[in-house]
């Protein structure tokens, strides 16, 4: 699909692989730049007129290198400019502004007149732009305002504290993916959702189009193919704006782990054309069990945080974006658990193309749930997310939270979990969902609890006696909170966290991780074998998820260092993680 055309453009790729039409502008680069620390620049009206003293380059942070400004300290505000410049043949039609994500409450501005205000640091928003540009050069300015300390917004793992410490690293502020121009015309497709029928050799669609002519005949076309040849199609007359159909597929090849079988897919309406991807893939849950395309699948995943060492939550270019899900696969692991973090789409898409599971979540930390009105700063996002997402066959399960700790002595709002996972089955029932990652659980698909005992012994003496029909023979930590009662999957979804190859910080402090740090290779991978093979042995345990991938900033528990080079013989980890598992033998 279309791409900037300009080598000196950063991250010029289609931020959206699964919703693209050719017609379409990045607009990362740089773009003129300022700290308001005091917030003042909105009264002062700098949307209309400003002298920026800066520069940086987007779609990376400022407190990050590559964005040219690496300012660490807090900022509870920052604002952008940029031109743009349009043709007459343009703005005949709709001309969209996206943001791939800006953290966190954003007001964007073109030609001195407010376009619209979006809050939520990791979902997507734009804003229709053809009423207030005009043919030639038009002025964009957005303004962010960010305070991650209020307990009214999520921020995941930036560190609520002057500096990085324990498994808080350095914040991201303003704007942190893609920012493109999308061009359409009035009549075109909106949306598209793919429902794979792996028993029917079929994939339903729930098609909205926007703009109906006056034609009643007006027709949607969909062709879908597999490696270049077509293997389905079908056309409906658009009676109203949405629709559902099944299209019948000539050549069924799942979608499985390991084995990223994509399908292309091309809609057109009217004059436009979009091109998207599915995959044919299943997930079930038969009692302990979680199913994958009806086979029981021991999950081999590893904590990923999405942290770069130059670009923090961005990864400089395509390489290194897609290179974790590498690193990871040669360790033996089928996916991950992608957290405290929205990850961009491009990473959905590669681990999608790769046969690459993940556990879609979102970066809770920071928001205070102790009452209802989290649900009012958690849920738009959350949903936004959902909807960007939830075609992605990489993603077997969703998990909105994680350990959602008291705030000052002060219990979560358990109805804040409810309803989030109630909207969530809603919205998607084909997927589990975990409510809260570890704690505190109150109505989920999957009991999962984190478990960092060090001691191999001990660590697997907790899960010996486990009986997954009744629940019997598991003591919880927090048996006053939450209380496992068997029929249905068990998770150990984090464990491990092995402090190995410590190093000072570069301000002096200490480096971070769990329990007795190994003193060397061989305590590791013995530490390692048998907290591994505590959980693969385990029949009542459908999975695992070891922290963690690569070291991020001081904590240094990963099996690769932050600038991802092995701190361990990644083939004998690999050989660990791929023993059978116990219920891969039943």
């Amino acid at each position: 699909m279309g791409t900037t055309g300009h080598s000196d453009v950063p991250r010029p790729e289609h931020p959206e692989p699964q919703w693209q039409r050719d017609n379409w502008r990045c607009l990362n680069g740089t773009w003129d730049f300022q700290l308001d620390l005091n917030c003042s620049g909105q009264d002062r009206g700098w949307y209309r007129k400003h002298d920026f003293d800066q520069s940086i380059v987007v779609p990376f942070c400022p407190e990050s290198k590559l964005s040219g400004i690496e300012y660490k300290d807090f900022i509870h505000c920052c604002w952008y400019r940029r031109s743009i410049e349009l043709s007459e043949k343009e703005l005949t039609g709709i001309v969209r502004l996206h943001f791939g994500a800006v953290d966190y409450e954003t007001t964007v501005y073109l030609n001195g007149e407010q376009l619209g205000v979006h809050r939520g640091g990791y979902s997507p928003f734009s804003f229709d732009i053809q009423r207030i540009a005009h043919v030639g050069v038009n002025e964009l300015v957005v303004c962010v305002k960010d305070e991650l300390r209020s307990g009214r917004q999520p921020r995941g793992k930036q560190s609520e504290r002057y500096d990085s410490y324990g498994c808080c690293y350095t914040r991201t502020t303003g704007i942190w993916q893609t920012v493109w121009l999308e061009f359409m015309p009035q009549t075109h497709v909106v949306s598209a959702r793919f429902h794979p029928n792996l028993s029917r050799d079929s994939v339903g669609i729930d098609l909205t189009v926007n703009g109906r002519t006056r034609q009643r005949s007006q027709l949607a076309n969909i062709t879908i193919s597999f490696e270049g040849n077509q293997v389905g199609s079908a056309s409906i007359a658009m009676g109203s704006d949405r629709c559902s159909l099944e299209v019948p597929l000539e050549k069924t090849v799942p979608w499985a782990v390991g084995q990223g079988n994509l399908y292309d897919v091309r809609i057109s309406y009217g004059e436009d054309v979009v091109c998207s991807y599915f995959g044919m893939r299943s997930v079930d849950i038969e009692g302990n069990r979680v199913l994958i395309n009806g086979e029981p699948v021991f999950q081999r995943l590893v904590l990923d945080q999405g942290y770069y060492p130059e670009g923090i939550y961005t990864a400089k270019d395509l390489e290194e974006l897609s290179r974790d899900i590498d690193l990871s696969m040669a360790a033996g692991f089928n996916g991950a658990r992608l957290h405290q973090k929205a990850f961009e789409p491009r990473f959905l898409y590669e681990c999608d193309r790769k046969g690459y599971i993940v556990w879609g979540e979102m970066a809770n930390w920071g928001l205070d749930i102790t009452t209802a009105s989290g649900l009012t700063a958690f849920l738009p996002e959350w949903l936004e997310l959902l909807e960007r997402d939830i075609n992605h066959p990489s993603i077997v399960g969703w998990c909105p939270f994680n350990e959602t700790w008291d705030v000052d002595g002060t219990k979560q709002d358990d109805d804040v979990l409810r309803q989030t996972y109630a909207v969530t089955k809603a919205i998607d029932p084909s997927r589990p969902c975990i409510d809260t990652s570890g704690m505190f659980h109150t109505v989920t698909d999957i009991y999962d609890v984190h478990d960092y005992e060090q001691d191999p012994v001990r660590f697997a003496g907790n899960y010996a006696g486990l009986d997954p029909s009744d629940g019997s023979g598991y003591v919880d930590p927090f048996p006053e909170r939450q209380r496992y009662q068997g029929c249905k999957p068990f998770f150990v979804s984090e464990y491990g966290g092995i402090k190995i190859a410590s190093r000072a910080r570069v301000d002096g402090g200490e480096s971070w991780g769990y329990g007795e740090a190994a003193a060397g290779e061989s305590e590791f991978m013995e530490r390692y074998h048998g907290l591994t093979k505590a959980l693969l042995d385990n029949p009542a345990i459908f999975g695992f998820c070891y922290t963690q991938l690569y070291d991020v900033e001081q904590e240094c528990n990963g099996l690769y260092t932050h600038d991802r080079k092995p701190k361990v013989d990644i083939a004998a980890v690999r050989d660990i993680n791929m023993e059978r598992a116990a219920i891969e033998k039943s």
